[in-house]
């Protein structure tokens, strides 16, 4: 059966989106006010000049979902002048929202709420965040260890207030230890078979979750889920050290210019994965090919954005898509890891 709440998140995040970006035209309305109705300053224009508000207000049910749609699919035209550009020409979109054409195009932080929204959302409906496994085994073992290490960490802390010791670090334990106990409760019973996983290679600070993750791919997959586009805005300032990386002590690029380059970059990602995993249910070809375009992406997005040579943006786009697996990496570590993987 369809996961509706994947539909619902795709329109919310157009609402949202919406909600953020002020709209760069105005549109015929169902009223025809002589004063603003937020701030009653005169009318003479499309827009309050005192606060910004629309003139002319909609008042019938028809025009409540022209609003909808619009919402969703148009952003008030502008996304037909960005999505190309995002495509064909993204380091020509970077600097020109960067010199200050905004209201052009749809900017960075919208169009990011919508493709995340969207992305989960057709993720939900085609179950790409489901576990390609087959869970067999009873999960009772990993509740029962979850509920043990509670039961100690209770003990624990009531042997320290009897001694009139500090509890703060057997709280937090605790803590976390009950909202791991709480997740395992809502997942389904049945575990999938481990997976060997060698991660000596991997960072120190990823090793603990990777091998727990490969002990319990289920998990990993529900927390995947439920967490995912809860903190999928943590990817900007994940990748934005990265990209600085490439630039390092730059005068002539700040952190905003890395901010927007990364925010675009992203959402052009999304927007592929919606388009290949959609496609590619009729089409499985289409979904493989499309692990071909993010290199050719980055590489025209930092040629243009940075009017870099062609050598600096071939190596630079090299470091970038090692850098990406990175923050791809640090980011799973995050998600998966509340509450419970440390």
């Amino acid at each position: 059966m369809p996961d509706l709440e994947g539909v619902g998140d795709a329109v919310t995040g157009g609402l949202v989106a919406r909600a953020i970006e002020p709209v760069a035209g105005g549109a015929d309305g169902h009223a025809h006010e002589k004063n603003c109705l937020n701030c009653g300053c005169d009318l003479t224009g499309d827009y309050c000049h005192c606060c910004g508000q629309r003139a002319h207000v909609h008042r019938t049910l028809k025009a409540f979902w022209h609003d909808l749609v619009h919402s969703v699919f148009h952003f008030e035209g502008k996304i037909w002048r960005t999505l190309p550009m995002l495509a064909w020409h993204p380091g020509h979109l970077t600097r020109r929202y960067i010199e200050g054409k905004r209201a052009t195009y749809v900017s960075p932080i919208a169009l990011f709420l919508f493709s995340a929204f969207l992305m989960f959302g057709v993720a939900g409906l085609t179950g790409a965040l489901d576990s390609p496994t087959n869970p067999q085994q009873s999960i009772t073992t990993e509740k029962a260890e979850a509920q043990a290490e509670v039961t100690t960490l209770e003990a624990n802390r009531a042997q320290a207030v009897r001694e009139g010791r500090s509890t703060a670090s057997i709280d937090s334990k605790l803590s976390e230890r009950r909202a791991e106990l709480m997740i395992l409760e809502k997942v389904r019973v049945g575990t999938s078979p481990k997976i060997q996983v060698d991660s000596s290679g991997a960072p120190s600070f990823m090793r603990g979750w990777i091998s727990r993750a490969a002990d319990n791919p289920d998990l990993l997959f529900y927390k995947l889920k439920t967490n995912a586009y809860k903190f999928s805005w943590a990817l900007i300032p994940i990748s934005v050290p990265f990209v600085w990386l490439l630039f390092p002590f730059s005068r002539r690029f700040s952190f905003y210019d890395h901010t927007v380059f990364v925010t675009y970059s992203l959402c052009f990602m999304m927007l592929l994965l919606v388009v290949s995993s959609t496609v590619g249910i009729a089409i499985p070809l289409i979904a493989a090919l499309a692990w071909l375009i993010p290199p050719f992406h980055m590489y025209r997005q930092l040629k243009e954005a940075y009017g870099l040579s062609r050598r600096g943006a071939l190596w630079r786009t090299v470091a970038l898509v090692l850098f990406a697996f990175m923050a791809i990496g640090l980011f799973m570590s995050v998600v998966a890891g509340v509450g419970t993987f440390d």
